[in-house]
């Protein structure tokens, strides 16, 4: 009977050992998942993630309906609006807070039919909490992401306060000067305190400004939500005229080099702001420019 009672326990025991055996291996393969998953995402493309559009303002001297025709021709499906282009198709609206319900449905319809989303809007600076509010209306009917802005000293407490209500970033553009955000120092005063604002990158500006565009987007490290992607002829003068992507005074590959080291995911609108009326070959040529730039990436 004793010898029956060791052989019966001893049998348990071996159980029990080979059971525990098997939960530890299940959780060293659980682990071994994980970090595959991690070490996945950490060394995977981030560039993937860029959307690249079209600053509507690029196509200004068009209705809206027009520049959506544009925008397509480029090959180009992201776009950022601009508050004042009119409408067109038979529209007598302009871009804005002030559209008519009709008009906002007539143009999410041209959109869709060209499978053409809207990101973005701006470069806005309302006055009045009235009016930010009818614009966080507007950018929340049309789903975006963030909106371009320049908000006065003294809004920077109510703007991240409903932008942190609508889940809808600001991005605060940088003009050249004497505009109060043209320093990467100031946009990142309005930032500190404020985890609903951030950047939107005009590297053109920059370079008017006299700012190398590496060490302004390093200073914003993880607060940049857009780029206005843009070139210009002349380093530090604030009047000097744009150019295609790429043919200008701005070197870029350290620019999209640094974007990715700062795992940027957002939207870069290309913004041309020469030969209005005949632009769309140069907007092809940058969009070609930015792919082949991107793709050399490493």
């Amino acid at each position: 009977m004793k010898k029956i009672a060791f052989a019966f326990l001893s049998l348990v025991c071996l159980i029990s050992l080979s059971r525990c055996n098997s939960s530890t291996e299940s959780k060293s393969d659980s682990t071994t998942d994980s970090t595959s998953v991690t070490s996945s995402t950490d060394t995977s493309n981030v560039t993937a993630n860029w959307k690249l559009g079209v600053q509507m303002w690029t196509f200004r001297m068009f209705t809206f309906a027009e520049a959506l025709d544009k925008v397509d021709t480029c090959g180009i499906k992201y776009i950022e609006a601009f508050w004042g282009q009119p409408l067109g198709a038979g529209l007598k609206d302009s871009f804005g807070i002030r559209m008519s319900d009709a008009s906002k449905t007539k143009i999410k319809d041209l959109m869709n039919q060209k499978g053409i989303k809207m990101v973005a809007m701006g470069v806005i600076s309302p006055k009045t909490r009235d009016e930010w509010k009818a614009a966080f209306d507007l950018a929340k009917d049309f789903g975006l992401s963030y909106i371009t802005a320049e908000p006065l000293k003294s809004q920077w407490d109510m703007v991240d306060s409903m932008a942190g209500a609508y889940g809808i970033k600001i991005a605060i553009h940088d003009h050249p000067k004497p505009n109060m955000y043209w320093s990467p120092d100031s946009v990142l005063a309005a930032i500190q305190g404020h985890p609903n604002i951030g950047s939107c990158a005009d590297i053109g500006h920059w370079a008017r400004n006299g700012i190398n565009p590496v060490d302004a987007l390093k200073k914003l490290a993880g607060h940049v939500y857009g780029v206005h992607l843009k070139d210009i002829v002349k380093f530090d003068d604030t009047h000097a005229a744009d150019t295609v992507v790429g043919k200008g005074v701005i070197d870029f590959p350290p620019i999209f080099q640094e974007l990715k080291r700062q795992h940027f995911d957002g939207m870069l609108s290309i913004e041309h702001e020469s030969n209005w009326y005949h632009n769309v070959p140069d907007v092809i040529e940058i969009k070609k420019f930015y792919e082949d730039q991107v793709a050399k990436l490493q």
